[in-house]
Formats: structure tokens, sequence, C-alpha cells
């Protein structure tokens, strides 16, 4: 008979992914990690083989967080071009005061990590590109509406897309506070050719 855990395996993903969506992998210490998650480290050994396989598991769940916030935002507008309007602004607007950090983890892992942590940094990467990939989605279905010009490669706009976002939020970061962002965003919608 195997042993039922005493610990709730979606809380400590959501604790750990705070904590390095805050601090980063390479500043995230052993230590930090037991306190945040509350887990010794013969119990994190043992439930994800190391810290980097929580790294691991924070990584696919802020991926999978986004997707779902997406598709959530995307259940409530019956335009699929709004629904995206409000993802963005979720996405760099909200996280400036509701976040760990106002950086996207992802982002924020690719900009860290070098060549020496190729597995994480891979993990992030194919994360980032299915984020994007959702947002293709979304642009192919406004496409399929009207709401987007068809002669614009879906892949490209989200990559687009995805570009602002981080570039938006980074510039959110560096200038305390002080840009009108929902405008920005606007703008970005009325502007591009979207």
């Amino acid at each position: 008979m195997s042993k039922k855990s005493k610990f709730n395996r979606e809380e400590v993903i959501a604790n750990a992914t705070n904590l390095y969506w805050e601090k980063g992998y390479h500043a995230t210490s052993m230590r930090n990690l037991q306190d945040a998650i509350d887990m010794r480290p013969g119990s994190i050994y043992a439930e994800f083989g190391s810290k980097d396989g929580v790294f691991k598991a924070s990584l696919q769940h802020y991926a999978q967080i986004s997707i779902e916030q997406l598709q959530n935002v995307r259940a409530e507008y019956s335009s699929p071009l709004n629904a995206l309007k409000t993802f963005v602004k979720q996405a760099v607007i909200e996280t400036q005061k509701n976040s760990p950090s106002s950086m996207c983890m992802l982002a924020k892992t690719v900009a860290e990590l070098t060549e020496e942590q190729a597995e994480l940094l891979n993990i992030a990467r194919d994360a980032l590109n299915s984020v994007e990939a959702q947002f293709a989605n979304l642009i192919k279905e406004a496409q399929e509406l009207g709401e987007v010009t068809k002669n614009k490669d879906a892949a490209e706009l989200a990559r687009f897309l995805q570009i602002q976002i981080t570039g938006l939020r980074t510039y959110a970061k560096t200038s305390n506070g002080d840009i009108p962002l929902e405008k920005m965003i606007n703008e970005l919608f009325e502007h591009y050719p979207f």
C-alpha cells in the first residue's frame, strides 16, 4: 500500500512558483524553497527529485495558469480580439500590483538561465511557445470572424503580441508605474493591424 502524501502537491507547486517568480532560479536557495513550500529536503527530493524538479513543475504550472486565464477570458467575450486585449491588460497591468514579480516568470527565466541549465531553459522556452500558440489560435479565430485581416500571418501576429507584452511589462517595471499602461495597450490594438 502506498503512503498518502502529507501535503497538497498543487499548493506546494503554487507556493514554489510564487517564490521562483519573485526571486528567480539562481537567487532561490534550498532553504528559501523549504520555507516557501513547508517541506524538508528529503521530502522535496522524494517528490520532485531535486530543486530543479520543483522549478520544472513551477514553470509548467505558470504556463498552464496563463493558458487557463486566456481560455477563461475568451469564454467571457464573444469577440476573440476583445478577449485577447483583456488578457493583455490583465497580464501587463494586474501583474504590476498583484503578482510576486511584474515580469513574466517565463521571460524572466529565459533571461536568467544559460545553456548550463539547458533543460530548464528549454522548458521555459517551450512554455512561452505554448502561450504564443494560444494567441495565434485566438487571432485565427478573429480572422475567421473578420476582426483581423486575413492577409496577416496569425503566428507572426502572436509573436508580435508576445514581444509587446514582455516589453510593456519590462518598461512598466523601469518606469515606477508612471506610464499609462491601459492607454498604451488600447493604442497597440488600435494602431497595429490586428
